[in-house]
């Protein structure tokens, strides 16, 4: 699909450093970018990979048109030959990435770019935004779902969303993350979302009365019929008012009231009244679904405490991932092609955690014999790693912390997707996506997935790659 918002969705830097590698002859020149983040947002455990069909179309559609080359022209800032470079850009590079909808944690490359220098600095500002819009989302989610004890969770942020790519995107991104269906009607014309929705309380306020709101209602739409009952007064005057429309014309002609929504007040006490009432006038089947600035640690609340809920309906604490809203993920230079030879690159900073993992590199999922996953070991590329003999796993801070593991399985996490330009992998739909997330927190421990204080999940360096990263930073420290 082409980058509707055209090709200058870019930092301005990437297009004055594209330049100055052009004019110094540097256009072929190949390195290797990876993308990661550093922590998990609201200090959880774990996180979703989201995003990558969105970056993966925008390599492969990415293209400077007249009015852009005309507009950079007007610049003054950049050659002729370099814009007639971007008049002719096509991305020829390799994308290796992990499969989309993955569990992953920090520090660990999930994305890594192979191709000439610039076009992988060209990528930079979409995959990063992308990625980590899309991650967070699908992070908020599955942290949502994780609490609902089964029960449904609707996305209803468009209208709190930033912006309408952040309204579809975000519906995208919350299915993935384990969302049942959406508010928005265009992320099921584009994505195969299930959207739904009822009423709203203007609807039954646009009536003389709240029982003639709910009968118009129940008319047009019976095998439907789904009533917000919190408008005037829940109990006394909604409720009745939705029993009084099943016993006087849904039950007649056939039907049945199918739920009520509530979307204010106190969410545990009147969903377990409305209970009562509805299973006391035979309505045991009728779903109760509440709204209402729900998040994960409201929803973890209500089901504790007894609330008679059926689905949640999370709308801006969801979509924006209101309590951390920014996923914090980079892009990083890590090798450089000099005289034929991929060699390695590093960045050094005070901040430990700012200070990158040099190398084309690898990810390996290990797992134990239950099937669950011990820890990811992150390698040099062409490095193996032998599954047949024990393993010896360290904390690449804390080296001391080592531990001695056998009989485990291990699956490679970064595996191509795009070959010299050409999309290579099977391009799953996002139903498919969507089931892979399920099945990888399957086999995450429950300790990592807990909400608060998450049991640590390991991500280690094998003994190489530290070692080229001590040695780089021993080297560059003498300058």
């Amino acid at each position: 699909m082409p980058n509707h918002h055209g090709a200058l969705l870019l930092d301005f830097y990437e297009l004055t450093m594209a330049n100055s590698y052009f004019e110094q002859g540097r256009e072929k020149e190949h390195a290797c970018f990876d993308y990661y983040f550093r922590r998990v947002p609201d200090d959880g455990g774990y996180a979703i990979f989201a995003g990558l069909q969105q970056v993966l179309d925008y390599a492969q559609n990415l293209r400077f048109n007249d009015a852009d080359i005309e507009f950079l022209r007007q610049k003054g800032a950049f050659s002729e030959g370099f814009l007639n470079y971007l008049r002719n850009f096509r991305f020829s590079g390799d994308i290796y990435a992990f499969a989309e909808g993955s569990v992953v944690f920090p520090t660990e490359p999930l994305l890594s770019v192979y191709a000439p220098l610039i076009e992988c600095q060209l990528l930079e500002t979409f995959f990063l935004l992308s990625l980590n819009h899309q991650s967070l989302i699908a992070t908020k989610a599955a942290r949502i779902v994780s609490v609902a004890g089964g029960r449904p969770v609707l996305e209803f942020g468009a209208r709190r969303a930033h912006g309408g790519d952040a309204a579809m995107l975000g519906a995208r991104a919350a299915y993935i993350g384990g969302a049942s269906g959406t508010a928005t009607t265009l992320a099921e014309q584009r994505y195969g979302i299930p959207s739904l929705g009822t009423m709203a309380h203007s609807y039954v306020q646009s009536y003389a009365s709240e029982y003639e709101a709910f009968a118009a209602y129940a008319q047009t739409c019976p095998e439907n019929t789904v009533l917000l009952v919190d408008t005037y007064n829940t109990l006394k005057s909604g409720i009745p008012n939705a029993i009084k429309v099943h016993e006087e014309f849904l039950a007649p002609n056939g039907h049945s009231l199918k739920g009520i929504r509530i979307d204010s007040g106190d969410l545990t006490y009147l969903s377990q009244r409305a209970r009562d009432m509805l299973d006391a006038a035979g309505l045991t089947e009728t779903k109760i679904t509440v709204s209402n600035s729900l998040d994960e640690y409201v929803i973890k609340d209500l089901v504790n405490q007894g609330a008679a809920i059926d689905a949640f309906g999370v709308g801006e604490r969801l979509i924006t991932a209101r309590s951390e809203p920014v996923f914090g993920g980079v892009y990083k230079i890590v090798a450089q092609e000099r005289d034929g030879k991929m060699e390695p690159r590093i960045k050094i900073s005070e901040n430990v955690i700012k200070t990158t993992t040099p190398g084309f590199k690898q990810v390996y999922r290990l797992y134990d014999e239950a099937n669950m996953a011990i820890a990811d070991l992150v390698t040099l590329r062409d490095e193996e790693v032998d599954g047949s003999e024990p393993y010896r796993l360290f904390d690449p801070e804390h080296t001391w912390k080592h531990k001695m593991i056998k009989d485990f399985t291990l699956q490679a996490r970064l595996n191509p997707v795009i070959v010299q330009g050409e999309r290579i992998d099977e391009q799953p739909d996002l139903a498919q996506i969507r089931a892979h997330t399920q099945a990888e927190l399957a086999r995450i421990w429950p300790e990592v997935q807990r909400l608060e204080n998450p049991h640590g999940y390991y991500v280690d360096l094998s003994k190489p790659l530290w070692q080229l990263k001590q040695d780089l930073i021993s080297e560059y420290s003498r300058w």
